[in-house]
């Protein structure tokens, strides 16, 4: 049996980084303060985890305090249900998304995954938006995880747990970390870039780039 796990935002959801700039206004809200980049590759990995302690720890010179990522994550999904109720049209899937997801659930020689960078629940909101079901599907996010590395382990940890019969693991990602992640790992990776710009990836070494399902 083959792993599929994919990633979320850009591999899955589409919303042309309008979810990271809600993830900037959330923490100006909060803290009065600019987000330093939504430009990930600033930070030392690529989880929501390390992201949000980075710039804690870079501005305020402290480490996370008990119970704040809840509180700002409670905002943060404030902020992404009012952009989705309010324009709904620009927060899609990738073309054939969410009926690949169903037709690799529907056969029996593939368990399907999510593994992403960012928090559990703000990724089923955003899966929901979509039409998969995040309750039907392994999901595992960035909560109290510091690298990508950790977060595919866990996935694939999981869902082992449940189908002992996997002997192949498949990674679906659109960004270079993603890259990066499952060469370190020793995994199969499948790039996505709904924009086309396959060679964003394929300089990275992927050698499987598609633009939608």
């Amino acid at each position: 049996m083959t792993l599929v796990i994919f990633d979320v935002d850009g591999t899955l959801v589409f919303s042309d980084r309008r979810d990271s700039q809600a993830f900037g206004q959330t923490y100006l809200e909060i803290y009065g303060k600019e987000f330093p980049s939504l430009d990930w590759n600033h930070f030392p990995h690529v989880t929501d985890h390390t992201i949000f302690g980075t710039a804690i720890r870079q501005q305020f010179d402290r480490s996370i305090r008990v119970g704040e990522i809840e509180a700002f994550q409670k905002q943060y999904l404030a902020r992404l249900r009012e952009k989705r109720v309010a324009s709904p049209q620009h927060f899609k899937q990738v073309p054939g998304a969410s009926e690949m997801v169903a037709r690799l659930q529907s056969e029996a020689r593939f368990g399907v995954a999510v593994a992403t960078g960012g928090w559990k629940v703000p990724a089923e909101v955003k899966l929901d938006h979509i039409g998969i079901d995040p309750r039907e599907l392994v999901l595992v996010g960035a909560d109290n995880k510091t690298t990508r590395e950790e977060i595919l382990q866990s996935s694939i940890d999981q869902s082992q747990a449940v189908l002992p019969e996997i002997n192949k693991v498949v990674y679906i990602g659109d960004a270079i970390w993603d890259v990066r992640t499952t060469r370190n790992m020793g995994l199969n990776f499948v790039g996505i870039r709904h924009r086309a710009d396959v060679e964003v990836l394929k300089s990275q070494g992927a050698s499987v780039v598609i633009n939608n399902y």
